[in-house]
């Protein structure tokens, strides 16, 4: 798993930079919109592209780059994540949860956006899109173009992906 070599020189930026780039980007937001730290476990140590008991959030990145930022936790902590969010006690999965785990993902994609092209004026985002189940599989995870950042968080794991590729 690692950032595509097109990508790397046009954004002058290595996987770990860009991977720092993001981990920063994902603890501010959580910090400020959803009022919860997260401590970063990067580099990912196996591949993971089975899910059991998740929810998964992503936006598609087209454009100067193309690809997919992607939110994958467990439905407990996207329960958790949606409370926090929206100030009150969510206990079922449903439209809550689904819209709050898209709008992360929309908000880390509008991050990476930024950073790697000029002012993310070339590059647009997808609505955002969520899938959730007892268990599933997350293909573009095993990509090897992708970078998957591990997040800890009271003993649930919360991933970030980011699949990006430069076209033409």
């Amino acid at each position: 798993m690692s950032l595509n070599e097109r990508v790397k020189s046009y954004v002058n930026l290595d996987e770990n930079q860009l991977a720092l780039y993001v981990i920063s980007a994902t603890k501010e937001i959580f910090s400020t919109m959803v009022m919860m730290e997260l401590a970063e476990d990067y580099p990912l140590k196996e591949p993971v592209t089975r899910l059991s008991c998740s929810i998964t959030g992503m936006v598609g990145l087209a454009g100067a780059y193309t690809g997919i930022l992607s939110i994958h936790c467990p439905q407990s902590l996207a329960l958790t994540i949606t409370s926090n969010m929206l100030g009150m006690e969510v206990e079922e999965i449903g439209e809550d949860v689904y819209d709050a785990l898209g709008e992360i993902a929309n908000m880390i994609g509008g991050h990476v956006k930024q950073v790697v092209s000029t002012g993310g004026s070339d590059i647009n985002l997808s609505i955002p899109t969520v899938i959730s189940g007892e268990e599933y599989c997350v293909n573009c995870m095993a990509d090897k173009d992708c970078v998957i950042i591990p997040f800890q968080r009271e003993g649930d794991r919360l991933l970030v992906g980011l699949t990006l590729r430069k076209e033409n």
